[in-house]
C-alpha cells in the first residue's frame, strides 16, 4: 500500500512540477552519462566512420521493381547478374518497401554509360521486372560541395543561436546551450556511424531540424530559470540550483508532451514513407528525426540545465548567497532541536512550540529539496513560527520595526 501511495504520489508531484525529479543533485552522473555517450559516438566514428550516400561520395544507383514476370525478384539474384555482368561486387543491393511498392536498389561505384545499359540489359532479359529500370548518377565533386555547403550551414546555425542566447539570456546560459548542441550533434552523427544508417543530404537537413527542437526545448527550460532566479541574491528561501531544478521540473511534463506529440508524425513518416512505400529519402529523414529528438530533449532537461547551474556557481555571488541560505536553515533546525530538549525537559517556559517547529523544518526541507519553497508556503510558515515565540503575528520575531 505504501509502495501505491509512493508511486502515486511521485506521479502527482511529476504532473504538477513541483520537484519529482531532482536533476541537479545527480550531476556527476548525468555527467558521467553523457561523457560516456560523446566517447562511444567520437570512437565509433573516428573508427568505423559514416556510411555516406553516394550524394555525397558520388557513385551510381540503379533500381527496379521486385517483382517480375517470373515471380519475385531477390537481391541475391541481382548481385549475381551484377558480378557475372560486370566482373565486380556493388556496394549495396537491398530491398526497400513491402508489398506490391517494394523495389531492388543497386548502389555502385560510378558506372560509364556502357557499363549501365549492359547491366539494364542483363537484368531485363533474366528476371523481366515489372515496370522500367531507372538509374541515377553523382559525381564526388557535386557530393563534396553538399558538404561543405552542409558544414557551413551548421556553422552559421551555432553563431546565430550562440549570438541570440547572450543577447536574450546570459553568456553562460548561451554557453551551456551551445554545449548541449554540440553534444546533441556528436551523438546524432555517432548512432548514425554505429547502426551503418546511410548519410544523405536529407539526413543533414534532418539534423539542422532537430537542433532547432533541442534548442526550443533548451530555450523553455532557460526562460523558467531566469524567471525562478529572478532577484535571488537578495533571497534566502532557495539556491541558484534549487530554482534551477524547480524550473526543470515546472517545464518537465511539457518537454515530455512536446516531444511525443512531434515524434508521432515522425514516426508515421518513417512507417508509411520508409517501410510501406519504400521512399529511401523519406527513411533517411525520419531516421535523423527519431534519434535528434530523442537526444535533444533528454540533453534539454540533464545536461543543459546542470552545466548552467556549475557556471553560475562558479560566480562568489551566487556562492554567498548559498551560504545564507544554508545558514539560514541550520539556524532553523537549532530552534527547533533546542525547542524539542525544552519540552523533553518539562521545566521553565515554553518559549517555542517544539511539535511546529520540527513540522516546519521538515517542510522547508522537503521544499528545498524540490528545488524551492513557494513564497505563499514560507509567509505562512513565518506566521507559525512569530506564533510559537510568543510574538503577534505579522512582526518580526526580534521586534524591530521594518525599515
Amino acid at each position: 500500500m505504501a509502495g501505491t501511495t509512493n508511486k502515486q504520489g511521485f506521479l502527482h508531484r511529476l504532473y504538477v512540477g513541483n520537484g519529482a525529479v531532482n536533476v541537479i543533485k545527480h550531476t556527476k552522473k548525468l555527467y558521467v552519462f553523457f561523457a560516456v555517450l560523446v566517447l562511444v559516438s567520437i570512437a565509433s566514428i573516428v573508427f568505423k566512420g559514416f556510411n555516406f550516400g553516394i550524394d555525397f561520395k558520388g557513385g551510381t544507383k540503379i533500381q527496379l521493381e521486385a517483382a517480375g514476370s517470373a515471380g519475385k525478384i531477390t537481391t541475391e539474384q541481382v548481385t549475381t547478374i551484377y558480378s557475372d555482368t560486370l566482373g565486380s561486387q556493388p556496394e549495396s543491393v537491398q530491398e526497400v518497401g513491402v508489398g506490391n511498392a517494394s523495389s531492388v536498389q543497386i548502389r555502385t561505384v560510378t558506372l560509364d554509360a556502357g557499363q549501365v545499359a549492359r547491366l539494364k540489359t542483363a537484368l531485363t532479359d533474366k528476371l523481366h521486372p515489372n515496370g522500367t529500370i531507372s538509374d541515377s548518377a553523382v559525381s564526388g565533386t557535386w557530393g563534396g560541395e553538399i558538404t561543405t555547403q552542409a558544414l557551413w550551414a551548421l556553422g552559421v546555425f551555432l553563431v546565430l543561436v550562440t549570438v541570440f542566447l547572450a543577447l536574450y539570456f546570459e553568456l553562460r546560459m548561451a554557453i551551456a546551450a551551445v554545449m548541449t548542441l554540440f553534444h546533441d550533434v556528436i551523438v546524432t552523427a555517432g548512432v548514425y556511424s554505429l547502426i551503418g544508417f546511410e548519410v544523405t543530404p536529407a539526413t543533414a537537413i534532418g539534423l539542422l531540424t532537430i537542433l532547432g527542437f533541442s534548442l526550443y526545448d533548451t530555450v523553455v527550460v532557460f526562460d523558467k530559470v531566469k524567471e525562478n532566479t529572478r532577484g535571488l541574491l537578495g533571497l534566502t528561501r532557495r539556491t541558484y540550483g534549487e530554482a534551477a531544478n524547480l524550473a526543470v521540473n515546472q517545464t518537465l511534463m511539457r518537454s515530455i508532451n512536446t516531444a511525443l506529440i512531434a515524434l508521432l508524425p515522425v514516426i508515421g513518416l518513417f512507417v508509411v514513407g520508409a517501410i510501406l512505400l519504400g521512399v529511401g529519402t523519406l527513411q533517411d529523414l525520419a531516421l535523423v528525426q527519431m534519434t535528434g529528438m530523442l537526444v535533444g530533449v533528454t540533453s534539454s532537461i540533464a545536461l543543459a540545465t546542470p552545466l548552467l547551474v556549475q557556471f553560475t556557481m562558479r560566480d562568489v555571488r551566487f556562492q554567498k548567497q548559498a551560504e545564507r541560505v544554508f545558514a539560514r536553515r541550520a539556524n532553523l533546525a537549532n530552534k527547533a532541536a533546542a525547542a524539542a530538549a525544552e519540552a523533553d525537559g518539562g521545566d521553565g517556559p515554553e518559549s517555542f512550540d517544539g511539535d511546529t517547529l520540527d513540522k516546519e523544518l521538515r517542510r522547508e526541507q522537503a521544499l528545498a529539496a524540490a528545488g524551492g519553497v513557494p513564497a505563499r508556503h514560507a509567509r505562512a510558515a513565518e506566521r507559525r513560527r512569530n506564533a510559537a515565540a510568543g510574538q503577534p503575528q505579522g512582526k518580526r520575531p526580534t521586534g524591530k520595526r521594518r525599515k
